[in-house]
């Protein structure tokens, strides 16, 4: 009976749609950054010209992309909006809540979840801990993307080329005023927080305040937002907080549709 239903269903397939389907799915899966014609051919086993067609009109679209003068094809910037529409109507920031909530109550500190639009970032969940002295961030707040820890959770994940255009930024504050920017020891702390799933700010940016925080990603390559724990706790429990915050990353990561799972490690 299923073989019947099944093969019903298959009739109304439309091949053209279908064989763009399985472009798209194949690029996704890919490793590499782009693919040249004859390897979509090849891993989708349809003709040179049929694919050619296909992905021209993709390309007219913006589901598919050239890079430049090279010959290879990229995923487009059009799917950008339909994932996230998706993630809005999966509603990220309440998948978030739960999340920060476990975190915050646990180690005691105000816990964040933040989206980038741009080159900002925006406070779109939170939850306060029990703790004497309160850290108050509100829904809505805006922050630079390159900016304390959550800045260098995200810049550590970003594919090559994003991160490039973004340290030719006039102005970067990972190290709190741009004046203060190290670029050798931002390298250090970018290659550690691929290594360990979290960056810190050890209160540069707001003295007496210390902040931990690691990327979080949804069903693109590049992360879509972070979450930071922030709080009064010391230097030696920001370090022991961090695989804490990877794990609850990777679960909001999960639930947002991403195959990413962050390192969990420490300093």
């Amino acid at each position: 009976m299923d073989g019947k239903k099944e093969r019903s269903s298959d009739k109304y397939l439309v091949p053209a749609v279908e064989q763009a389907c399985r472009i798209i799915f194949s690029m996704a899966g890919n490793g590499a950054s782009q693919m040249g014609l004859t390897e979509i051919c090849s891993q989708v086993g349809i003709h040179k010209s049929k694919a050619y067609s296909i992905l021209q009109t993709m390309q007219a679209f913006g589901l598919v992309q050239k890079k430049g003068d090279r010959k290879g094809y990229a995923l487009g910037p059009a799917l950008i909006a339909l994932s996230r529409k998706v993630l809005d109507d999966l509603n990220a920031p309440r998948l978030a809540e739960p999340v920060l909530e476990e975190l915050a109550t646990k180690l005691g500190c105000t816990a964040t979840f933040g989206l980038i639009a741009g080159n900002k970032v925006y406070v779109v969940a939170k939850h306060e801990g029990g703790m004497d002295v309160g850290v108050t961030l509100r829904i809505g707040h805006r922050f630079p993307l390159a900016y304390g820890s959550h800045g260098k959770a995200i810049a550590a994940f970003l594919p090559k080329d994003e991160l490039e255009a973004l340290l030719q930024s006039p102005k970067l504050h990972f190290h709190g005023r741009t004046e203060n920017l190290d670029r050798e020891r931002l390298q250090l702390e970018l290659e550690m927080c691929r290594r360990v799933g979290f960056a810190m700010d050890l209160g540069e940016l707001n003295p007496g305040l210390n902040s931990v925080a690691v990327p979080v990603f949804g069903p693109g390559e590049a992360p879509l937002g972070y979450i930071a724990l922030v709080g009064v706790f010391s230097e030696q429990e920001a370090r022991a907080f961090g695989p804490q915050a990877v794990a609850a990353g990777n679960v909001l990561s999960r639930l947002l549709g991403s195959p990413h799972r962050s390192a969990a490690g420490t300093f």
